[in-house]
C-alpha cells in the first residue's frame, strides 16, 4: 500500500509489504493503568463507522495493543514525554510509549492510516475496506507546547462545539487548547462567589454589524449571551484529558474587564459610572482599579478557576490595558503613592505580581501576553509573545519560558487567501497557509539558552468576526494543519510540497468529520 498521508508528518516511517485488517473479531488491549482510557478512546473512534464491537481488555492479547512502559510523569512545565513507536504487522498493531500522552498521540496517527470513512459517525456498508499498510513509525514532537486558542467571548460556542474543536486539535497531535473566557463583550465562566458575572456580565444588549472601523456604527438589536457552568467546564476538562489535551483557561486582567465591571462597579476606577458589556470591538479604556478589595476579588476568581482546571499554566491576559484611567483618576494616583510606585506601568506590573504570587502559592504557573513584561516581569511568569517576536526575545533573555504566538504568523482571525475582498469579513491582515507553514518559532536572534526556553507555539482564533462554528472551522483549517507540522517536526524536516500533497488526502478526513475547511491551498 502507498505510504500514509499523515498530518503532521512523523519523524520516521518505514513501510513493508502486507496489510492489517480491522474486522468484527478485532480486539484492543492495553498495558499500564493510565493506558486504559486511551484504549477506550481508540475503540470509540473506530466503532461508529465500522459497526464492530472492538472489545477493550487489560493485557497483551489484543490485535491492537497499547503498551505504556512507565507511569506518567511530567516535567517542570507540566508536560509528558509524548514519543511513541507504532508498528503495524499483518496480524498485530503494536503501539508503545513511555507515557499515556505518547499513546494518545500514537492513536491519532493510527486513525489517519485508515480510509477517511473511518471518521464517519455512522456505520458504513458491510463490505467497507478497513485495511492499513504495514509500517513502522518512530515519532516524537519538537515542541512541548503545541496549541490552539479559542475566544468564546466575542462569540460564544456550545459545549458540543468546543468538544468538536478539542477533537480537531487532538487529531493533529496538538496538546493545548487555550480557552479565552472573559472579555469586554461577555464573561463566559460561572464564578460561585460572584454570581452577577453570569447573571449580568455574560449578556450584551446587541452586537456590531460590519467592521469596527465602519462609521456610523450599526448594531443588530438582538441580545447576545451565554456562559459555561462550572459543571460544564469540568465536563470539558475531562473530555480533553482523555485525549491528553490540556485546557488552559484565560481570565484577562486588568484590562478587557468592561463586562465584569458592569456586574461589579466597585471593581472599576469610577464606581459611580454605569457601564454595560460592550457591543462593539476594539480596545476599551476601562480597566480594573487597584484597590486591595479588587485584587482580592481577582484572586477569588482565580481560585475557583484553578479548582476547575488542573492545567499547570493559568493565563491572566495582561494585554491591551490602557493606563489612561490610572493616570487621570485621583484615587488611582493615591493608590500608586500608597504602594510606593512611580508609574502606571509599575502599577500594572505590581498587579500581575499579586496574581503571580497567588497562582504560585497554589502550585501553578502564571502565563500572560507579552505586555506583562512592561514595568517588570513577575518572577515566576511565562510569556506568550503576540506582538511579534520581541516579547519572546526579552522574556527568554531574562530566563523565562515563552510561547511564540506572533500575530503576523499565527493569528487565524486574519484573512488567509487573496483577494481578501472575496473572503468573509475578517479583522484584517493576511496569513496564508503557506505563510503559517514557513513560520519558525525559534527567533533568529535567540541564542541556544534562549531557544531552550521556548515551550512552543500556538494559533489564535479571536472571534470578533467569527459568529458561527462553521465559520470558525473555515478560519482555523487548514492553517491549523500547517501549524501542527511546524510545532511537531524538526525544522529541517519540513517540506511544503510534501505537506500540500498530504493535505489533499487529509482534506477528505476533514470533510468526513464535518470540518468546513477553507478550499485553498491545494497541491
Amino acid at each position: 500500500m502507498a505510504e500514509p498521508a499523515l498530518i503532521p508528518q512523523v519523524e520516521s516511517l518505514r513501510t513493508s509489504s502486507g496489510t492489517f485488517s480491522l474486522t468484527p473479531a478485532t480486539t484492543i488491549s492495553y498495558v499500564g493503568e493510565q493506558a486504559a482510557d486511551v484504549a477506550e478512546l481508540l475503540g470509540s473512534y473506530l466503532r461508529p463507522a465500522t459497526g464492530f464491537d472492538l472489545r477493550v481488555t487489560d493485557g497483551k492479547s489484543g490485535d491492537i495493543r497499547l503498551v505504556q512502559a512507565k507511569p506518567d510523569e511530567v516535567d517542570d512545565a507540566g508536560f509528558m514525554d509524548e514519543a511513541y513507536h507504532l508498528r503495524v504487522d499483518k496480524d498485530v498493531v503494536l503501539l508503545k510509549a513511555d507515557s499515556s500522552g505518547g499513546l494518545a498521540r500514537g492513536i491519532q496517527t493510527l486513525r489517519q492510516m485508515f480510509p477517511a470513512n473511518i471518521f464517519r459517525n455512522e456505520r458504513q456498508v458491510d463490505d467497507a475496506n478497513w485495511d492499513i499498510g504495514c509500517v513502522e513509525i518512530h515519532d516524537k514532537p519538537r515542541f512541548r507546547w503545541r496549541g490552539m486558542h479559542l475566544d468564546v467571548c466575542r462569540h460564544f460556542f456550545s459545549v458540543d462545539e468546543v468538544k468538536d474543536y478539542i477533537d480537531a486539535v487532538a487529531l493533529h497531535r496538538m496538546n493545548i487548547c487555550h480557552l479565552h473566557l472573559t472579555e469586554d463583550q461577555g464573561w463566559r465562566i460561572e464564578i460561585k462567589k460572584y454570581p452577577k458575572l453570569a447573571e449580568i456580565a455574560s449578556k450584551r444588549a446587541e452586537t456590531l454589524i460590519g467592521h469596527e472601523r465602519d462609521r456610523p456604527r450599526k448594531y443588530d438589536g438582538s441580545e447576545y449571551g451565554g456562559f459555561y457552568s462550572q459543571d460544564e467546564l469540568r465536563d470539558l476538562v475531562a473530555y480533553a484529558q482523555q485525549r491528553r489535551i490540556t485546557l488552559v483557561p484565560e481570565i484577562d486582567m486588568p484590562g478587557h474587564m468592561v463586562a465584569a465591571i458592569s456586574a461589579y462597579p466597585a471593581w472599576g476606577n469610577y464606581p459611580g459610572n454605569r457601564m454595560e458589556p460592550r457591543c462593539h470591538w476594539g480596545i476599551s479604556q476601562q480597566v480594573l482599579n487597584m484597590e486591595q478589595s479588587t485584587v482580592d476579588a481577582m484572586k477569588d476568581i482565580l481560585t475557583e478557576v484553578m479548582e476547575i482546571f488542573p492545567s499547570l499554566f493559568i493565563h491572566v491576559g495582561g494585554d491591551e490595558a490602557p493606563r489612561t484611567e490610572w493616570s487621570e483618576c485621583k484615587r488611582a494616583q493615591e493608590r500608586m503613592a500608597e504602594l510606593g510606585l512611580k508609574s502606571e506601568e509599575e502599577l500594572q506590573s505590581w498587579f500581575i505580581k499579586q496574581m503571580d504570587d497567588h497562582i504560585t502559592k497554589a502550585g501553578r504557573r502564571l502565563i500572560g501576553w507579552d505586555e506583562i513584561l512592561e514595568g517588570g516581569l513577575a518572577s515566576n511568569a511565562s510569556v506568550m509573545s503576540w506582538r511579534g517576536e520581541k516579547g519572546g526575545l526579552e522574556a527568554s533573555e531574562q530566563g523565562h519560558n515563552v510561547v511564540m504566538a506572533p500575530s503576523q504568523w499565527v493569528y487565524f482571525d486574519y484573512y488567509q487567501h487573496e483577494p481578501a475582498s472575496e473572503e468573509p469579513l475578517a479583522i484584517g491582515g493576511m496569513s496564508s497557509t503557506a505563510h503559517v507553514y514557513s513560520y519558525e518559532p525559534i527567533a533568529e536572534k535567540m541564542n541556544e539558552d534562549q531557544a531552550k526556553l521556548v515551550l512552543g507555539t500556538q494559533g489564535q482564533l479571536w472571534t470578533e468576526y467569527i459568529p458561527t462554528y462553521r465559520h470558525l472551522q473555515y478560519m482555523a483549517f487548514p492553517r491549523a494543519c500547517a501549524l501542527s507540522e511546524v510545532a511537531w517536526l524538526e525544522k529541517d524536516k519540513k517540506n511544503m510540497a510534501s505537506f500540500l500533497q498530504r493535505l489533499n488526502v487529509h482534506r477528505k478526513r476533514l470533510e468526513v468529520m464535518g470540518i468546513n475547511a477553507h478550499p485553498q491551498p491545494r497541491g
